[in-house]
């Protein structure tokens, strides 16, 4: 069925005023086209009809004598000459005066040329280019976006991996599906970047074609495209002054565009559901709808593969009103649910042809991490309306509590492990970078989004709650230790950690508290446990000794889930240290993975102007964030602009921007409204007893 967009946007929350806007779109319903300016060329006839009569012939100029003067001969010599040297006058005059000149202006306001200098400051622990002012590192964030974007768009424009180092594609086809350009609308819509929303918005409408062979990870697509296109049809329709656009540019219908696409695409994904079981293949052809099973892993599907599209496909199904988008995914929750996962801890991976789990791995890191997102996002997406999504992240994380958490041996972080072999088997004291989301998942489930101070008012609050807040700010502080473990500052893949023998758990420390109900709320006897974590300049600091970086684990590739969960703390918590953590890692991204080019000041050398000017191009992932200076791996990954710029802007943002309280953030930082379901939109299942 035809979507028909909202006319009723709500009131404006955008955080800029109209001179903050990028440039000409300033006034979106001026009717001027393009860049402000109307496109129909301007008759030449209506520039100089002024100087024509009826006739059509240039006027006579009355004091122009009509005869010649005397001496004509050598003045007519000389005059060829003379017109040449005016003509090559006039030439060099504008040439100085509009190429050179513009070429310096380019160059004073290139965003590349003023990070690379502010980043000069920032070394050797220098702090005069430090920035105190939120908002004025709030733009030092949109200025490392805009580089970033615009050597994407400059040098692999549409494709869907881009080398920085070597300004090349990384693809052998002929174009990509511009998993980076919908990827990263949104933030270009947060960020207000308007003409640049514009040109990504031009190449959807033009350019962007799904029918093509080509198998696609269903995941990953759902999560980046999908989400990508559903939040950019939110934002563009309920935050209007955001990155503001024409009603008729480029890409009409207006709205209906991003919904188009969503839609298309949607249907191409629902193949990779006709699996025997109704848990989705790992990939599906865009051209065919199939399923396809990998080879990897026996074709067994990632439970974060199966778990982690729910939020995407409901909110469709909201938009469009088609339920079958709903059911799909609902059945999918179900399936897992009946494996009776013991304390709420789900295996890896799961078949799709049975509907079983494979293998004995727990963990809550790569192949699982976002199942366990999911299941309060759920939740809290539809309003609290669907509360078997609660109980299961209630179990799970008391099952976390109780098999996955421990405490390091000198300095007392706490961690979240791996059980490789099982939950009866041995504790692995390893934590991979992406289960920093943790943090602050475990304080949006806590509070649903609210501040903390309102939160523990509300009479829902417990000593559960209050531990999990406990839970999620010493958890934020083991990953902030991760960053300052290392010679950059910036986390490695995998951490591991050192530990008692036998390991420390909570559920020793801090024992269950639903099996002990008489336990009153006592948020002043919860004080956190781990020892300070100190400056990175300290290599003395107890904590260093619990964490083991390996050589194959050395790894950054630009991962967001710690900025992601400092965001969440800051709003939550309102506490400055989260933001002030932040703004030390973005620092260390600017020092260490810029990517840095040289350039002439001037397109003539001079005497006094032959200093080269440096500038940032882009940002890599590492090779070895143990190492200074580190190996660049050339390779800018979609989600540096997707999700860890994004998160940083908005860490460094008012926190009533894009609320907690009124949104919910995909797993790709995609945001979502919530909204209360109706009708056929509803949960389709219930528990079975005894689970």
């Amino acid at each position: 069925m035809a979507y028909q967009p909202s006319r009723s946007p709500l009131p404006s929350r955008s955080p800029f005023a109209p001179a903050q806007q990028d440039g000409f779109y300033g006034n979106p319903r001026s009717g001027l086209r393009g860049y402000g300016l109307s496109n129909q060329p301007i008759p030449l006839s209506n520039k100089v009809n002024g100087y024509f009569e009826k006739d059509r012939t240039l006027p006579l100029y009355k004091d122009k004598p009509f005869f010649a003067p005397r001496r004509t001969g050598p003045r007519r010599r000389w005059r060829p000459f003379l017109n040449v040297l005016g003509v090559c006058t006039v030439l060099f005059l504008l040439y100085y005066n509009f190429y050179l000149r513009t070429w310096s202006g380019l160059q004073s306001n290139d965003k590349g040329v003023e990070l690379w200098k502010w980043a000069q400051t920032l070394e050797d622990g220098k702090t005069s280019g430090d920035l105190s002012d939120w908002t004025a590192r709030r733009e030092k964030v949109r200025d490392a976006f805009i580089v970033s974007w615009e050597g994407y768009e400059k040098n692999a424009w549409g494709y869907d991996q881009y080398r920085p180092v070597s300004n090349v594609n990384q693809e052998d086809t002929s174009g990509g599906l511009g998993w980076m350009i919908v990827d990263s609308l949104d933030t270009l819509m947060i960020m207000n970047l308007t003409s640049k929303v514009h040109r990504a918005r031009q190449w959807i409408s033009t350019s962007l074609n799904y029918n093509q062979d080509r198998d696609v990870n269903t995941f990953e697509t759902t999560i980046r495209m999908l989400g990508g296109l559903l939040s950019a049809h939110y934002l563009s329709t309920q935050y209007p002054d955001l990155a503001p656009l024409n009603d008729d540019d480029v890409g009409a219908a207006g709205e209906d565009l991003y919904i188009e696409k969503a839609a298309d695409l949607s249907e191409r994904l629902l193949g990779a559901f006709e699996s025997p079981s109704g848990i989705p293949w790992s990939n599906v052809n865009l051209n065919t709808s199939e399923g396809v099973v990998v080879h990897f892993d026996e074709g067994a599907t990632s439970i974060s593969e199966a778990g982690s599209i729910q939020l995407e496909f409901k909110y469709l199904a909201k938009l469009t009103g088609e339920a079958e988008y709903w059911k799909l995914v609902e059945r999918t929750m179900q399936l897992v649910d009946l494996q009776k996962p013991q304390d709420g801890l789900v295996r890896s991976a799961i078949h799709p042809d049975s509907g079983s789990f494979k293998g004995d791995r727990i963990s809550l890191g790569s192949r699982a991490d976002s199942y366990y997102e999911y299941l309060i996002k759920q939740y809290l997406q539809t309003s609290e309306q669907e509360p078997v999504y609660k109980e299961m992240w209630d179990e799970a994380l008391r099952g976390i509590r109780k098999h996955l958490v421990s405490f390091t041996k000198n300095s007392q972080l706490m961690i979240i492990g791996e059980r490789p072999q099982g939950l009866d088997q041995d504790l692995s004291p390893r934590m991979d970078h992406l289960v920093c989301f943790m943090p602050g998942t475990i304080a949006l489930g806590a509070t649903g989004g609210q501040p903390l101070s309102q939160a523990r008012k509300s009479t829902g609050w417990t000593q559960q709650r209050e531990e999990e807040i406990l839970m999620s700010k010493e958890l934020m502080k083991t990953c902030w230790a991760m960053h300052q473990a290392t010679a950059t500052g910036l986390a490695t893949e995998i951490s591991h950690f050192v530990l008692d023998s036998p390991p420390v758990m909570m559920a020793d420390k801090y024992p269950d508290p639903v099996r002990n109900p008489n336990r009153a709320s006592k948020p002043e006897a919860l004080r956190g446990i781990s020892q300070p974590v100190e400056a990175q300049s300290d290599a003395s600091a107890p904590w260093r000794a619990d964490i083991d970086i390996r050589r194959n684990d050395r790894h950054n590739l630009q991962r967001p889930e710690t900025v992601e969960s400092l965001f969440y703390l800051y709003r939550i918590t309102g506490d400055d240290i989260y933001r002030q953590w932040g703004w030390e890692i973005f620092k260390s991204f600017i020092k260490h993975t810029a990517v840095v080019e040289k350039k002439s000041t001037s397109r003539i050398p001079t005497s006094t102007n032959t200093a080269p000017v440096f500038r940032i191009k882009g940002f890599t992932s590492l090779g070895n964030a143990d190492a200074v200076p580190s190996y660049k791996r050339d390779s800018m990954e979609s989600y540096w602009m997707a999700e860890t710029l994004k998160y940083f802007y908005l860490l460094f943002s008012d926190r009533d921007f894009i609320s907690l309280e009124d949104h919910v953030f995909n797993t790709e930082a995609h945001p979502f409204p919530r909204f209360k379901p109706s009708g056929d939109l509803k949960t389709g299942w219930e528990r079975v007893p005894g689970q």
